[in-house]
């Protein structure tokens, strides 16, 4: 079986996932990778024989997604002919973590994909919501790559097909230890704010690992480094608690370690914010940005003696498995509404006025 396994690049949790998937899916048959994005830190350890740029989403320093610097990064033609020049009949399956080229080109030739990610778990309708609606969001989660069926990953099992996040083989073999520090990740800020708001803190130790800065320094009480896996890995394993957005990868494996555990969720970010309203209802506490007014809240976390017990199990190889059964038996969804045979047609359809609204 020929499997071709495309990997969103923006953001790190996909590839980190990806880096327990892929060695499982070479047991299956013969597996190319594609990344497409250009946010992510982590590397694959494995040879990636598609790279594209995609459509990624550029982290700001103010708490959200830098709409303007995303916008002028985009390119609706470049993607379209990433898109087009993808083989998708040359495989047998064709898996997609929230990866648009692969998704696309799919739709273009009638091709069957399958989801493996986190996404579709967001927006199944058992999934805990925020109390806010936001149209938008739910359609850049829908249709920024659509697929034909979904296999997906949540904090719970809010229905079936969704499972408990993959936790990859360092975090699950970890011996956690309590080195009296706490580890900070939270890309969508500048190193000034967090130091601004933390150090305020002055009895506690921040490990910070910044999106924004390429040299290690200590300021007061805050340890800023650059982003590194193997580091980061080894802050959060010997950390008293982790103080990151609300994603999905790093407050499923501090969860898994038995960290305490603070989010806040990326601004105008509906993912994220679907994500801290399902921690929330397991008792994480979520606060909504990193600003004076919810130190005392930050403060309040610290000296609290938080325990959240969850059930993480292994059952990635179960879930390929059965993914690997079920899909020859699938068809191409239709009826989408999305005509993609012209790069000009494609800002006209869905998920071109998707890409618009995200600059407005």
């Amino acid at each position: 079986m020929k499997i071709l396994y495309a990997i969103q690049g923006t953001g790190n949790g996909h590839l980190s996932r990806a880096r327990e998937i892929v060695p499982l899916l070479m047991k299956k048959g013969t597996v190319d990778i594609l990344v497409s994005g250009i946010q992510a830190d982590v590397d694959l350890p494995y040879p990636v024989k598609y790279k594209f740029k995609g459509l990624s989403f550029i982290f700001g320093k103010r708490g959200g997604i830098d709409l303007i610097d995303t916008f002028k990064k985009s390119s609706i033609r470049n993607l379209y002919a990433e898109i087009k020049s993808l083989p998708v009949e040359e495989y047998d399956l064709i898996i997609s973590d929230f990866e648009p080229v692969s998704s696309w080109a799919c739709k273009m030739n009638n091709k069957v994909c399958v989801g493996l990610s986190h996404q579709a778990a967001v927006i199944n309708k058992n999934s805990p919501k925020p109390k806010y609606k936001d149209p938008v969001g739910l359609s850049v989660l829908k249709y920024y790559a659509p697929v034909d069926f979904n296999y997906s990953f949540h904090f719970e099992s809010y229905d079936k097909n969704i499972f408990t996040p993959v936790i990859r083989n360092q975090i699950r073999e970890a011996k956690p230890k309590n080195a009296g520090h706490y580890t900070v990740y939270l890309p969508a800020y500048g190193d000034e704010k967090i130091i601004k708001i933390l150090s305020q803190i002055k009895h506690i130790n921040w490990q910070v690992f910044s999106k924004h800065n390429k040299k290690a320094s200590l300021i007061k009480n805050i340890k800023i480094q650059p982003i590194n896996n193997e580091e980061f890995v080894r802050s959060m394993i010997n950390s008293v608690g982790v103080l990151c957005g609300a994603g999905f990868e790093t407050p499923a494996e501090a969860l898994f370690l038995k960290k305490k555990l603070m989010v806040i969720p990326m601004k105008g970010q509906f993912e994220q914010q679907c994500n801290a309203a399902s921690l929330k209802k397991m008792g994480v506490p979520v606060i909504k940005s990193l600003k004076k007014k919810h130190l005392e809240k930050i403060e309040n976390w610290v000296n609290s003696s938080q325990k959240i017990d969850v059930d993480f199990k292994d059952q990635t190889e179960d879930i390929l498995d059965n993914l690997i059964k079920t899909a020859p038996k699938l068809n191409p969804k239709k009826g989408l509404g999305l005509q993609i045979n012209d790069p000009k047609k494609l800002k006209q359809n869905s998920f071109g006025k998707i890409i618009s609204k995200l600059a407005t």
